[in-house]
């Protein structure tokens, strides 16, 4: 009777998550064996009858340094935009969940996700706007101090830094607001009743058992600010060329779609590395 209720609950588990795994099927590991397909082409096969197999494109990464000089520079941008994020983030999270009530709350909620709502170009647009010469930034400054500010930091990488993190802030206070919620007050007024103060009950408590949340959202803003390639493109201008930017060059205005895929392949093998060699550091940290 056992075996039999086992068959039926794996039958039904199959059930329901098969259709969960035909659509990672269709719309992520098809696309890539296409992708990986392309990189070891030397030419598209719809462009013409003499293309083969070759692995000159992943040999070109080796041979040429500009591609492992953008790589780097892109790491250092990734980086920086995390941790940016956390030291924002966290905190706002933390006054969201552990300060913050009622409709007070669900509105400063709504102004996190508001940029959700809103297409990417019309954000990094509108930071065009604030951050150019005699914008909207430059000119408030100048209106409210007595002396004349020049800022003019369009083109520059400071207003690339500034367009990611606002794109991607949201996720770190989304993460751990989730997490910080799930932390039962009992164990905070535990803490509080054999004197631990404030700043203990954040590093000791607040910071370890919120960590998983934490990490999963500088994880989910890291992974997308190394490949990303229009705020770069459009707030960076000249000083915004970087990894991504050329694997778009190569799809977009090279139409070197075969050395374009090796490239991307070579971003995603980085990314997933660097994430295993920081998961053992990462799990004994949250321990």
């Amino acid at each position: 009777m056992a075996e039999i209720t086992a068959t039926g609950d794996r039958r039904r588990l199959i059930a329901m998550l098969s259709p969960a795994y035909l659509w990672l099927t269709v719309a992520v590991f098809l696309p890539l064996s296409a992708m990986l397909f392309f990189s070891v082409l030397t030419a598209l096969p719809q462009d013409g009858p003499d293309w083969s197999l070759t692995l000159q494109n992943y040999r070109l990464f080796l041979t040429d340094p500009v591609y492992a000089t953008l790589l780097w520079k892109s790491l250092q941008l990734g980086l920086t935009v995390t941790v940016i994020c956390i030291l924002i983030g966290y905190p706002c999270a933390l006054v969201l969940a552990r300060t913050i009530r009622g409709r007070a709350r669900e509105t400063l909620f709504l102004l996190v996700i508001l940029p959700f709502w809103s297409n990417s170009l019309v954000r990094i647009f509108s930071w065009a706007i604030v951050l150019r010469g005699n914008g909207v930034l430059e000119l408030g400054l100048n209106a409210v101090l007595p002396f004349d500010v020049s800022l003019n930091l369009m083109f520059t990488t400071h207003a690339v830094v500034i367009g990611l993190v606002h794109s991607y802030l949201p996720y770190v206070i989304l993460t751990s607001y989730l997490a910080l919620q799930a932390i039962d007050d009992d164990i905070i007024d535990a803490a509080r009743s054999i004197g631990a103060g404030t700043l203990t009950i954040l590093w000791r408590l607040l910071l370890p058992l919120s960590l998983p949340g934490l990490l999963a959202g500088a994880v989910l803003v890291f992974v997308p600010v190394v490949g990303s390639f229009m705020e770069p493109r459009i707030l960076g201008g000249r000083m915004g060329t970087y990894y991504g930017t050329v694997i778009e060059d190569q799809f977009v205005a090279v139409y070197n779609w075969p050395l374009g895929a090796a490239l991307s392949f070579i971003l995603l093998a980085v990314v997933l590395l660097i994430l295993t060699l920081t998961s053992p550091i990462l799990r004994k940290a949250r321990l």
